[in-house]
C-alpha cells in the first residue's frame, strides 16, 4: 500500500529528459499505487487546454494509461499551470481538486496545497496571485488568440525570472505563521505541498500537538517523489537519464 505525491515538474519541450523520467515513473512505479497526487506546476506554463503542443498530448496519454490501470489520479493547480482545465483533466484521466484540499491519508487527516499561498512575505507575488485568481480575467485571457496568449505568457515568465533573481531566497519560502494558520483552520497535523523546490520533512509543534510539513521537490535535476504508506512518509529521488 502506498500513495504517491509529485509536484513542480515544470515540463517543457526543452527538457525531454524530465518528460521521459515522468513517463517511466508512470509506467513502472505508479501502477502499484493506491493513488497519485500531482500538486501543481506539472507544466512550465499553460495557456489553455486548446494549445496543440505535442508535449501536452504525450503527457495526457501517459497519465490516462495509468488511470486505465485503476490508479486514481488527482491534480491541484500550481502557479504555472493554474489555467489547466477540465478538458485536459479529462484527457489525462485526472480529477481536479481545490487548493487547499483535505484527504484521509491512511487514517491521518492531511492537508494538500501547491504551497504558493504560504509564501506571504513575498508581497509582490501575493498581489499577482490574487489577480490571477479573478475568474473574469481568466475568462478573458482564454478567449484571446492562442498566439497572443503565448506572447503574454512568455513576457510574464521573463518578468518573473528577473524579479526572482533579485529577491532574497527567504522571501520566496513559506512563513511559519501562514503554515500554522492554514493547518489550524483546517484542523490538520500533516501538510503536504510543493512550490518552493526545497524538499524536506519538517516536524514541529502546532499548539499542544505535534505536526509535520512535507515539502516536495522539483524535477530539474532528479525526479522527486513522496511515498506515503500506513507506516509513514518518505521523500525519494529518481535519476534523470540523458536523452540520446
Amino acid at each position: 500500500m502506498s500513495t504517491l505525491f509529485i509536484s513542480d515538474l515544470h515540463l517543457c519541450s526543452a527538457r525531454p529528459d524530465m518528460t521521459a523520467a515522468l513517463i517511466q515513473f508512470l509506467q513502472q512505479e505508479a501502477p502499484g499505487a493506491d493513488a497519485l497526487y500531482v500538486l501543481g506546476d506539472l507544466f512550465e506554463f499553460w495557456i489553455g487546454d486548446d494549445d496543440p503542443c505535442p508535449l501536452h498530448q504525450q503527457v495526457a496519454d501517459a497519465f490516462l494509461a495509468l488511470s486505465k490501470r485503476g490508479v486514481p489520479l488527482y491534480f491541484i493547480h500550481g502557479n504555472r499551470d493554474f489555467l489547466l482545465g477540465k478538458g485536459f483533466a479529462k484527457q489525462a484521466g485526472m480529477m481536479l481538486l481545490p487548493d487547499p484540499c483535505i484527504i484521509d491519508l491512511y487514517g491521518t487527516r492531511t492537508l494538500l496545497s501547491h504551497g504558493d499561498r504560504l509564501c506571504t512575505d513575498d508581497v509582490d507575488y501575493q498581489k499577482f496571485r490574487r489577480i490571477t485568481q479573478l475568474s473574469w480575467l481568466r475568462w478573458l485571457f482564454l478567449r484571446l488568440p492562442l498566439a497572443r496568449r503565448r506572447k503574454i505568457a512568455g513576457k510574464l515568465r521573463g518578468q518573473s525570472q528577473q524579479q526572482n533573481s533579485h529577491k532574497p531566497h527567504i522571501i520566496m519560502d513559506v512563513t511559519e505563521q501562514a503554515v500554522a494558520d492554514l493547518m489550524k483552520a483546517h484542523d490538520c497535523q500533516l501538510l503536504i505541498h510543493g512550490h518552493t523546490h526545497r524538499p524536506a520533512i519538517h516536524d514541529f509543534r502546532l499548539g499542544k500537538r505535534s505536526a509535520r510539513r512535507i515539502v516536495l521537490g522539483d524535477w530539474f535535476e532528479q525526479g522527486s517523489i513522496l511515498v506515503c504508506k500506513p507506516s509513514g512518509q518518505q521523500l525519494e529521488a529518481r535519476p534523470l537519464r540523458p536523452i540520446e
